[in-house]
């Protein structure tokens, strides 16, 4: 949008220097028309032209009752959730096998102490992992926060160790005394074979809690 002066005089002045300009060759007449031009961009500056426009602000208010709750299914798609739901199904597992096949009458009881340590180890594990798992599943920010902390890599450390103390004793009584097991030894041969499984989970979930734990 052009810009005119506001001062009528010097609109008549530059007129009269235009027409002597071609004529004279005034140097004068075109230093005043250069100072004109340079006074009418400087008020085109300090008095911009008002630029309509339209801003729409939406604001929406939502009310509730109760406390909300939030589920974060996202931690289920990562490593470390995946890990946890494993072994989370893996120890129900585990649990539900040596249980069914323990027979806790005294006779057997003193023969059973490999049984009576992994079916411990198993339902420990399996309700630590489970509240774990779902603390970081029900809050976002208790699966942002736990994963900083060293929580994690002394639980999932113990849970190795144990899982594979109580995995190895399984297999080699198992294994020992096979004859004594009769139909019982297929059964707790795979629930010592998925501790061992359990411990290797642990260990790598071990490694991630510590990488994370450390900011790697």
């Amino acid at each position: 949008m052009p810009y005119a002066c506001a001062k009528p005089q010097v609109s008549q002045r530059l007129i009269c220097c235009n027409q002597q300009l071609f004529s004279r060759g005034s140097q004068r007449c075109a230093l005043f028309s250069q100072i004109y031009t340079v006074t009418c961009i400087l008020e085109s500056i300090k008095h911009p032209p008002a630029m309509s426009h339209t801003v729409t602000i939406t604001r929406t208010t939502a009310t509730t009752s109760g406390t909300p709750l939030f589920v974060n299914t996202g931690y289920l798609g990562t490593v470390p959730g995946l890990i946890k739901l494993a072994q989370l199904i893996l120890g129900a597992a585990c649990v539900g096998v040596v249980s069914y096949y323990f027979e806790p009458r005294y006779v057997k009881y003193n023969d059973q102490k490999p049984e009576l340590f992994f079916l411990l180890i198993s339902v420990a594990f399996l309700i630590g992992t489970f509240c774990l798992l779902l603390s970081c599943v029900m809050s976002f920010s208790t699966a942002t926060m736990i994963s900083k902390t060293l929580y994690e890599v002394v639980y999932h450390g113990i849970a190795f160790v144990l899982y594979l103390a109580a995995g190895l004793t399984l297999l080699i009584e198992v294994n020992h005394r096979r004859t004594g097991y009769r139909n019982d030894f297929e059964p707790y041969l795979a629930a010592a074979v998925m501790g061992l499984v359990m411990a290797i989970l642990y260990l790598f979930s071990t490694f991630l809690a510590n990488r994370s734990y450390r900011g790697l």
